[in-house]
């Protein structure tokens, strides 16, 4: 189970429209994620920006990255969203997530 600060600090880099941006495309797109320049090109951001925004998800925990070739990927944590959405629904309906219609994992 995440900590609270884990959470609060993952809530805290959502909050923002270009990152919640990013990490509904990386969601999308699976474990395979997509590439640096795709995301940009999607968001319509340039790659300084887009810099920034992948070091506050990575920072998070939220995402992650790897390198093939000159070419950067960056991929959802799916571990700490699904932890994230768990700590977030622990009680949820007297502890009892069928109540609610909780998924026990999202992904």
């Amino acid at each position: 189970m995440m900590e609270s600060t884990q959470v609060v600090k993952a809530l805290a880099a959502l909050a923002q429209s270009t990152r919640l941006g990013v990490y509904r495309l990386l969601v999308a797109a699976g474990p395979e994620g997509m590439a640096a320049g795709q995301i940009a090109e999607k968001l319509n951001a340039s790659a300084a920006t887009m810099s920034f925004h992948f070091k506050t998800l990575s920072h998070a925990g939220l995402i992650e990255s790897r390198q093939d070739g000159r070419f950067v990927y960056y991929s959802a944590n799916f571990e700490v969203m699904n932890g994230m959405v768990a700590y977030l629904t622990e009680n949820c309906c007297g502890g009892d997530p069928a109540a609610c219609k909780v998924p026990d994992k999202i992904c």
